[in-house]
């Protein structure tokens, strides 16, 4: 029984996406619902999704939580709303209250189109996630590496929000190098306030000549930071679809944790989840 603790889905009719642009990434621009992820996700094993946020408007994280309380699949909402409004906390209780508001376990922004690396540390932005922690929510890092020097900070000062690392910090896979990516990623996992996902390789890789053997290292690095109690299995469907279908997703990272116990398989797969975004075992 699978957890997939990332993926997204979105509707075209209701409002553009504008990062999907450039002929790579021409098959995403389409609508994708969960009637179109839940063939290839029941049939790896998955029993119950986290559904995350695409786009930084207010509209989507209400149309994402009607979609979680009327699925028996999508269990939680990584959602958006401005971390740097004045009436934050009061949107967050607004989202928390309104139909399927229980279905909410973080908040993300798209920190890696921030053109400041530093932009975690900005007073406003401390403001906002310090409501995030206090409604009780955890707080998804969507960054590449030259931001993770700021999420450390960030991390390291707000000791009461639990910080989720999504894709692994959009590692350079295309290119090689672990460091300093590694070396920061350690330093993250160093702060027992930190979580991550193991998600999002495959496209950080060359399109269409990545091999197993070129993902390793990075997981493995995860493997090492975090320990398997503190990462998650994510399919970044759709996006992952650009390189894999939803099956062969799985069973990467079933290559990829090949070594662990079957203990330590579960918690990346199911528990670590689980326990980070409160939802139900399955």
């Amino acid at each position: 029984m699978i957890i997939d603790a990332h993926h997204h889905i979105w509707d075209l009719t209701a409002r553009q996406q504008d990062w999907i642009a450039g002929d790579r990434l021409a098959p995403l621009a389409r609508s994708f619902s969960v009637a179109d992820l839940e063939p290839g996700a029941r049939a790896a094993g998955v029993t119950s999704t986290v559904a995350v946020q695409t786009v930084c408007v207010p509209e989507e994280t209400p149309e994402l939580l009607a979609v979680a309380a009327g699925s028996d699949l999508v269990a939680g909402v990584v959602g958006w709303t401005d971390l740097t409004a004045p009436d934050v906390a009061d949107t967050l209780a607004a989202l928390r209250e309104g139909p399927g508001g229980e279905h909410l376990v973080a908040i993300r922004h798209q920190v890696q189109e921030e053109p400041d690396p530093r932009w975690l540390l900005r007073q406003d932005v401390r403001r906002g996630l310090l409501a995030v922690a206090a409604a009780g929510l955890a707080y998804d890092l969507v960054v590449k590496p030259h931001h993770l020097p700021a999420a450390i900070a960030a991390a390291a000062s707000l000791t009461e929000l639990t910080f989720v690392l999504d894709h692994l910090g959009k590692p350079p896979v295309a290119t090689g190098p672990l460091h300093p990516w590694a070396d920061d990623l350690r330093r993250l996992a160093a702060l027992p306030n930190t979580a991550c996902k193991l998600s999002g390789l495959l496209t950080e890789a060359t399109a269409h000549t990545w091999r197993i053997e070129d993902l390793r290292p990075y997981a493995d690095t995860a493997l090492d930071a975090f320990g398997p109690q503190r990462l998650m299995f994510g399919s970044d469907w759709p996006v992952s679809t650009l390189e894999a279908d939803y099956a062969d997703v799985v069973r990467i990272t079933e290559r990829l944790t090949q070594a662990l116990s079957p203990d330590e398989k579960d918690a990346v797969f199911r528990r670590t989840a689980a326990r980070v975004y409160t939802l139900p075992l399955p």
